[in-house]
């Protein structure tokens, strides 16, 4: 092993006055054969209270078998992930978003403290798949994100569901539409084991921006969690970062502006969650790349919307993987001249020629063909207006409202808002605005997919509309504005809103207003009174008073 591919840890294990370090690292295992080759980090976020990471420790072990096979020690550590799915709806959910920055500081300094020539970064839920990256990012040692896989579709009355008719089914139980046994059978069988939730949520979202971004080989994030394949694609990306190792290709030579842009067309197309918003803006400044909220509405407009993916739409990220995977979404895009096609990938190949290995299964019916496309444009948009003058984000996939307006109904938490759901208090022809639950006044910017499901469980999701400074689950659908910017907190024009102003939607001019004007707004701002924040101290406390803005990513510096 040439002594350039030690480029880092060299300084840990080589000569006399590394015997310490040498001491200590046998003693859990460590040869000197395995000293002498390059160390290779496997940051892991296997965790045991929920699906979606749960599997990870065996994905884990053909990882490092494959690092070895290749002539690398791979040395495996953890760090933690909060799961949205069981925290939703509760004060623990205000940990979500907090834990992206906490899961890519922990594996910086791991890596950082320990000199690993190269990452292996292995993610499942939500905040775990762009926590790895924002790491890998700030590294730039050479590395790739693998992604732990889709959970495979649950049976319920004869038909597939996810954890999103769950949470749907929860609003029409309160409704009277559903049994008590009803909702039972449905929460035994809605998620038959290991994997991320699965339809075009978050997670298979970021996965799928990850390999358009290039920082996961194509078509392996696809894979789903509990496939045989999924093994042999662990192993394969052992051996591959020893082949980037070799190659010295980094993070942020693949990490570009025309590679963010192909990931922001691939959460386009496949009608992603608006989350991909945040996290893609937070990797573009880890990766010293200029990047702005209005760059996703640029590029959403000329991107078609093809996949017919749950939640708007019929099939969940396991049917994707069946009809032909990310490949063929990214060969969509190269025929229609909306790929950056000679973007580098961790696979060694461009994203042109990744996508020209592209098979299609022969009458699929996930992914439409270019001339018949769901819409002509793709699945998010970008809203500004009096309301929102920094932005904020709509996913327009699965409903076809471009226009709507009503009175406001106001509340300063999700709780309330949940309660006045359940209690059928909410009418058709209402907005209902949540607030102070943005990225500092939350602090953590809740997702609101208890509200947001119950509202369509309930029977109104065509007949309301819903805005908040927090944020919205990929499960959710609907006409639902999220990350309003200025936060409440911030003194944002969303923390004038009373109850029965009018605010109206124009999805078309790309505006959210409130029918307001700018004197009486300001004068009702000087009026709210101070936020007493809910935390002071530790983790939230901390966050609450470093966190950005969501235009900027709600990240922290």
């Amino acid at each position: 092993m040439t002594p350039s591919l030690k480029h880092k840890s060299h300084d840990l294990t080589d000569g006399p006055g590394r015997a310490p370090a040498r001491a200590m690292l046998k003693a859990v295992g460590f040869s000197d054969d395995d000293l002498a080759k390059p160390l290779v980090g496997v940051a892991n976020t296997w965790i045991e209270v929920m699906p979606c990471n749960y599997h990870l420790r065996r994905l884990s072990e053909r990882v490092k078998a494959g690092i070895r096979a290749a002539g690398g020690t791979p040395i495996e550590y953890n760090t933690i992930a909060v799961s949205d799915g069981i925290a939703m709806g509760t004060e623990g959910m205000k940990a979500s978003l907090i834990s992206r920055e906490v899961i890519a500081d922990s594996i910086e300094l791991v890596a950082r403290g320990h000199l690993f020539d190269a990452v292996v970064a292995l993610s499942g839920c939500d905040k775990t798949i762009p926590g790895t990256v924002m790491a890998l990012a700030r590294l730039n040692v050479p590395s790739l994100m693998l992604y732990g896989g889709s959970i495979m579709p649950g049976t319920f009355q004869g038909h597939d569901v996810t954890i999103q008719d769950v949470f749907e089914a929860v609003g029409k139980h309160a409704t009277g539409r559903m049994t008590n046994a009803e909702l039972k059978d449905l929460e035994d069988h809605a998620c038959p084991g290991p994997g991320a939730c699965g339809g075009q949520f978050t997670a298979n979202t970021m996965a799928i921006a990850f390999e358009f971004l290039g920082i996961s080989p194509m078509g392996r994030n696809g894979v789903p969690a509990m496939d045989a394949r999924k093994d042999d694609v662990a192993f394969e990306c052992g051996q591959l970062v020893m082949e980037l190792l070799k190659r010295d290709l980094r993070p942020r030579t693949i990490i570009t502006r025309k590679s963010l842009e192909n990931a922001i067309a691939a959460v386009a197309t496949t009608g992603g969650s608006t989350n991909a918003v945040l996290h893609l803006l937070a990797i573009a400044r880890e990766s010293g790349v200029r990047l702005t909220i209005d760059d996703f509405d640029r590029i959403n407009r000329k991107v078609p919307l093809l996949a017919d993916l749950k939640p708007g739409g019929r099939f969940t990220a396991s049917d994707l993987y069946a009809a032909g995977g990310t490949t063929l979404v990214a060969k969509r895009l190269l025929d229609a001249g909306l790929l950056h096609k000679d973007q580098p990938t961790v696979s060694g190949r461009t994203i042109g020629e990744e996508a020209q290995r592209a098979k299609e299964t022969a009458g699929q019916q996930v992914l439409r063909p270019l001339n018949n496309p769901i819409k002509p444009s793709g699945g998010l948009v970008i809203l500004k207006g009096n309301l929102a003058p920094e932005g904020c984000v709509v996913k327009v996939a699965g409903h076809s409202m471009m226009k709507f307006s009503g009175p406001a109904r106001v509340f300063d938490r999700e709780e309330d808002a949940f309660a006045a759901v359940q209690a059928n208090q909410i009418k058709a022809g209402e907005v209902v605005v949540i607030r102070y639950e943005g990225p500092s006044g939350g602090p953590g910017m809740r997702e609101m997919l208890g509200v947001t499901a119950a509202i369509v469980g309930a029977g109104l999701g065509d007949k309301v509309a819903l805005l908040t400074d927090g944020r919205f689950s990929g499960a959710t659908h609907g006409l639902m504005a999220g990350h309003v910017a200025p936060e409440a907190v911030k003194g944002g024009p969303i923390a004038a809103v009373k109850n029965g102003d009018m605010i109206v939607f124009d999805i078309k001019a790309r505006t959210l207003t409130v029918e307001l004007s700018q004197r009486e707004i300001a004068a009702r701002l000087k009026k709210v009174k101070p936020f007493v924040p809910r935390y002071t101290t530790g983790v939230m406390g901390k966050y609450a008073r470093h966190v950005s803005s969501a235009s900027e990513g709600a990240v922290t510096s």
